[in-house]
């Protein structure tokens, strides 16, 4: 009896705890943070919310075991800082460009296709954990990748030095 009471005490302070934290991040997010570039004219979009969270949770999910803080484990040349973005060929540091690239990747200097080596929509039959992401989906990974330099600064991509 004393032992199930104790793990259901551990239960429910990680769930207050958990509550608390994703309360916080939501409050440290406004508008100006959420709101990004969405295509090359330089238009921008303010994201929701509800669609920063799911971006989170999405580049979690399937990005970040290859892109951890914005990092490319296999190829630590290339990250996913705003500079890094900007200065690919075509430029990548918008919204429309980072969907774009996860339905089609190509090389740093766009000139070879890498969906055999790159998840991508386009790819969906080597890598199945794109199969079930929508075009909503990949405006909010995308959504989230452009914020995270305004919230961790240089340390999102920022290389080995930060990790």
């Amino acid at each position: 009896m004393l032992k199930r009471f104790f793990w259901l005490a551990i239960a429910t302070v990680v769930l207050v705890w958990n509550l608390g934290n994703n309360s916080a991040m939501a409050l440290e997010l406004d508008a100006e943070t959420r709101t990004v570039t969405l295509n090359e004219q330089g238009e921008t979009v303010t994201l929701s919310l509800e669609q920063a969270t799911r971006g989170k949770r999405l580049f979690g999910d399937i990005c970040a075991q290859c892109h951890p803080v914005g990092l490319t484990k296999t190829n630590p040349n290339v990250n996913l800082s705003s500079e890094s973005l900007a200065l690919a060929t075509p430029r990548r540091d918008n919204v429309e460009a980072l969907v774009d690239y996860m339905k089609n990747p190509t090389t740093f200097d766009g000139e070879f296709d890498i969906s055999e080596l790159h998840p991508a929509t386009s790819s969906a039959d080597i890598f199945p954990e794109m199969r079930n992401l929508t075009d909503d989906d990949l405006f909010n990974i995308a959504g989230h990748i452009l914020i995270q330099p305004k919230l961790r600064g240089t340390q999102w991509g920022g290389g080995k030095v930060y990790n």
